[in-house]
């Protein structure tokens, strides 16, 4: 059974036509979609749209562009909204030097904030990183310095989330940037760009990531895979990726198909 670990239902894109998407990817086979909020409106959308279809379910978070309206208030919503039933994951979280739409200071304090959250409720965390260019990884190495000090804590504690802590959402570095993700026990998201004739370094990544480490992912309504690239992304075209995947890993589509649906049951717990 295929699942997109990470879609943004509760965008705009899809306000014309939500029912049918969802229809197309049942029809394709897709049978869980995970729609990770961006701040606390959307937190509360997916929160509703995990209420609403049965195959929907929830991540709450702030991303880092969104920091500036971070404070003790927006904490303890989140936290409230992790007790609904369908809340699996705090995210999408993390750093973007790229928009620079808030101070890095403040991007790292509201990212080690929810950390903390996550820690607290025993949720795996969703990773948004995005550096300032290909040139600059500063936003990366600072994701995996705060990350390897929150995983060193949780081992400390024994925590049981040390070893399920979370995934990168849209995989888009190097093979020696994944070995530092996967050492800490996260697992790898990969989107459509996997499926472009120039992504040959993520083609790399994926080949060199074991796959029990992976999840596939849309991230619709962006970075729709080929063929439809150019086109509004959707959870149905989840197929492309996990197709890619299994070519790279010279497996059948059903078993790669099989292992990446349970690696994300291990992760998410639903």
């Amino acid at each position: 059974m295929l699942i997109d670990t990470h879609c943004h239902l509760n965008f705009n894109a899809f306000d014309i036509d939500r029912d049918k998407v969802l229809e197309r990817a049942r029809e394709s086979g897709v049978s869980r979609i995970l729609n990770p909020g961006v701040d606390i409106p959307t937190s509360y959308e997916a929160v509703s749209l995990s209420s609403s279809y049965a195959e929907v379910f929830a991540a709450v978070g702030v991303h880092p562009n969104e920091s500036s309206g971070w404070d003790n208030g927006a904490l303890n919503t989140l936290r409230d909204l992790t007790k609904m039933p369908k809340v699996v994951a705090i995210g999408e979280i993390g750093l973007d030097y790229y928009r620079d739409r808030a101070p890095k200071e403040l991007q790292q304090q509201v990212f080690r904030d929810q950390l903390s959250l996550a820690a607290e409720l025993d949720l795996p965390v969703i990773i948004h990183s995005r550096n300032a260019s290909a040139q600059d990884l500063q936003a990366f190495e600072d994701i995996m310095s705060i990350l390897t000090e929150w995983v060193s804590v949780l081992n400390d504690n024994d925590s049981s989330l040390r070893l399920r802590p979370g995934v990168l959402h849209s995989f888009s570095s190097n093979c020696l940037a994944a070995k530092k993700v996967i050492q800490n026990n996260f697992m790898i998201g990969i989107t459509g760009p996997v499926t472009f004739r120039n992504a040959e370094t993520l083609r790399d990544v994926v080949k060199f990531t074991p796959l029990e480490q992976q999840l596939v992912e849309t991230d619709a309504p962006f970075l729709t895979p080929h063929p439809y690239r150019g086109k509004r992304n959707e959870p149905a075209y989840v197929q492309f990726v996990a197709e890619k995947i299994a070519q790279i890993h010279d497996q059948s589509y059903e078993n790669v198909v099989d292992v990446l649906s349970n690696n994300s049951e291990r992760l998410f717990n639903w």
